[in-house]
């Protein structure tokens, strides 16, 4: 079995069109700023996905100095990051999201993000949600962060 941990912070995005993604799920809010969708729970997820299986981070696999990822969704990335996984031989067993956001308030969407996650790497993704009390940029509304912690086991 392996551990791996990940993280992810974006800016908030000052561009209206901007979607916020957060967990594969659309949310309520300004969008963030990024290569790519910009999901910082998903990319810390895959981070520590990547991590777990030593394969390195997603800035690696997924450089935001190529085009081919400019305004990628972040279910594409977890589906290619999984796939890497699978290759190097292990399978996600276990997984768990903290998002640190002071808005939106995310409550109302942890349950979805959770089965979004789950469904998409197919074992349980726990999410939780805390603020920074108004501390730094994330206490000043200026981002979001996401930490992720997986449990892979080696495939018989």
């Amino acid at each position: 079995m392996r551990i791996g941990h990940g993280i992810d912070v974006h800016r908030i995005s000052d561009d209206p069109s901007r979607v916020l993604m957060l967990g594969l799920v659309e949310i309520p809010g300004p969008g963030l700023v990024g290569h790519s969708d910009a999901d910082a729970v998903t990319h810390a997820l895959c981070d520590a996905l990547l991590s777990a299986a030593n394969l390195g981070d997603i800035g690696r696999h997924f450089p935001d100095t190529d085009p081919r990822f400019k305004g990628i969704a972040s279910r594409e990335l977890l589906t290619s990051t999984l796939e890497k996984v699978k290759e190097a031989g292990f399978t996600c067993v276990s997984g768990d999201v903290t998002v640190i956001a002071e808005k939106p308030k995310l409550a109302p969407f942890m349950d979805q993000m959770s089965k979004a996650l789950s469904s998409a790497v197919g074992t349980l993704i726990t999410i939780n949600a805390t603020t920074a009390e108004g501390l730094g940029a994330l206490g000043r509304v200026e981002g979001i962060a996401a930490t992720a912690v997986v449990l892979l086991e080696e495939i018989q």
